[in-house]
């Protein structure tokens, strides 16, 4: 899955990920529940230099738990998640795997603060269960 594309709910920001990707992330974090509008997120860690978003979009700044600041961006149209930035993921940024249709194949191998799953969501089977992000 090379130079692969995703787009938000109304087509006008989209997302092109140079990378390919074996595996994705769920993640069960109140912040992400939210975002996301449901039980979780899906997500990838992509190389900063190896993302391209292109449309209109906004950002928004919350506190995390760890005290780091998260940059939530989404399209400024129809308000869809596209990314998300936290100086605890270095050089990569977090992208949400729902605008693209390519993941709906690609394996779940970890879930993130999984002390927040809501109950009547079973562990992914195979994927290593983390009570929050290391």
């Amino acid at each position: 899955m090379t130079g692969v594309v995703g787009s938000c709910l109304c087509g006008q920001t989209t997302i092109e990920l140079a990378s390919t990707f074996a595996e994705q992330i769920v993640c069960h974090c109140t912040d992400c529940r939210q975002t996301s509008g449901s039980a979780f997120s899906t997500n990838v860690l992509a190389p900063k230099k190896e993302v391209t978003i292109t449309g209109p979009v906004k950002e928004y700044n919350i506190k995390a738990a760890s005290g780091n600041t998260v940059t939530r961006v989404f399209c400024d149209n129809c308000g869809s998640a596209i990314t998300h930035l936290t100086p605890a993921f270095g050089d990569a940024q977090a992208i949400q795997t729902g605008n693209f249709a390519d993941f709906a194949n690609i394996p779940i191998s970890v879930e993130l603060f999984v002390k927040d799953r809501w109950t009547g969501i079973a562990p992914v089977e195979g994927a290593a269960q983390m009570q929050r992000m290391t």
